[in-house]
């Protein structure tokens, strides 16, 4: 493991003042790498419907191997569909997804890893919808060895900071906010905003917040404090708010996309940041605040199309990886090759991916694929 270049409680802070300043993101995500102990880091989006990828972040990979892992390899990476099944902020590496043997004999792992000298990784699911998954994932060399317990433990001390910033990076619509003018520039968000103190007291709202506590259909006000309609989600509110008066690295898992009911069923999710260290602790000094508040409805929940497929036909992880191979790449033969797998084994989980959908042809299988996908995107 990497000696510390920095504290723990400085590098928590630097992830989320990233959310306030985009700008900060390399640099963070380079800080991120050597913590955990890896040679890269980085931040990757992956459609289940058109199977592409975008790269938000990145450290450590040449950009060589980045462009061709978004025009190529990204088809060809075996641990999807498998990963967009996992529960956000939990931690996984290969072995999860196949096992190893196999992953090493696929293409991906001789034509995209190897040159590079990547031995190992460990990534987390950071944000999910119904047609893709961003991937916060760190890559181990040859030099580093593989993934060890310390490494572990320390990529599932960051990844809930690193989601957390995310997802407020994203509802703020990624401009840069200066901190020390925090509630007035965030004003003219959509989504409703509260900075608060420990004991939940609204020291400020914005427009969307008002309107929000005016119609008392999500949250409520009593004396003049921020709490939910349900007693469950007001506790958790209510320990977030004080776990984030402690800083930056006390408030941990709690307040992430904290699920939220309007009077008529209406969801919606709330996320908190603390305002007690980095640049943002200008902003809790000024207003006297521990944490801001974001509340928005939240996007439906609803499966991926390979999880709905691989549920509907209760097709095994490898039965999946055929099926989507067959489809994106085509006959067996180059499944075979691209999977790392012989022909005949290709040929024997595509037998029972044909018995559990009743289908007969490669052809009806494509059909069957699109029309979840088609589904979920009508």
């Amino acid at each position: 493991m990497q000696q510390d270049i920095w504290s723990i409680s400085d590098l928590i802070g630097d992830i989320y003042d990233a959310s306030l300043d985009p700008g900060q993101w390399p640099a963070v995500f380079e800080k991120l790498g050597t913590y955990v102990g890896g040679s890269t880091a980085s931040l990757v989006s992956q459609d289940t419907v058109t199977r592409t990828a975008q790269i938000y972040f990145n450290w450590g990979t040449e950009p060589t191997y980045a462009q061709l892992y978004v025009e190529k390899y990204c088809k060809l990476n075996p641990v999807f569909p498998t990963v967009s099944f996992f529960d956000v902020e939990e931690t996984y590496d290969v072995p999860d997804c196949l096992p190893r043997d196999e992953f090493c004999r696929t293409r991906f792992a001789k034509e995209w890893l190897s040159p590079q000298g990547f031995v190992d990784a460990l990534f987390s699911n950071v944000d999910k919808s119904r047609t893709s998954c961003a991937i916060f994932s760190v890559f181990r060399h040859l030099t580093d060895g593989f993934a060890d317990d310390e490494m572990r433990q320390r990529f599932a001390l960051v990844v809930p900071h690193v989601r957390r910033a995310l997802l407020i990076g994203k509802v703020i619509d990624l401009k840069r906010i200066e901190a020390a003018t925090l509630a007035d520039s965030l004003d003219t968000l959509a989504s409703a905003m509260f900075v608060v103190d420990g004991t939940a007291r609204i020291i400020h709202a914005n427009t969307s917040g008002h309107v929000m506590l005016a119609e008392a259909g999500v949250l409520r006000s009593p004396n003049g404090r921020l709490g939910a309609l349900d007693n469950t989600a007001d506790q958790m509110l209510s320990d977030s708010f004080i776990a984030a008066a402690n800083g930056d690295a006390a408030i941990g898992r709690r307040g992430i996309a904290m699920p939220l009911r309007s009077r008529d069923g209406v969801r919606y999710v709330a996320n908190v940041m603390p305002l007690t260290g980095g640049a943002r602790r200008r902003a809790g000094a000024a207003y006297a605040a521990v944490a801001a508040v974001f509340v928005h409805k939240a996007v439906l929940d609803l499966p991926s199309p390979p999880e709905a497929v691989a549920r509907e036909f209760q097709l095994t992880p490898a039965e999946l990886r055929v099926l989507f191979a067959i489809i994106e790449i085509g006959g067996v033969p180059e499944v075979a090759e691209v999977l790392g797998i012989t022909e005949g084994t290709v040929k024997s989980h595509l037998h029972h991916v044909f018995e559990k959908t009743s289908t007969r042809r490669q052809a009806d299988l494509v059909k069957l694929v699109a029309g979840y996908s088609n589904a979920l995107l009508a």
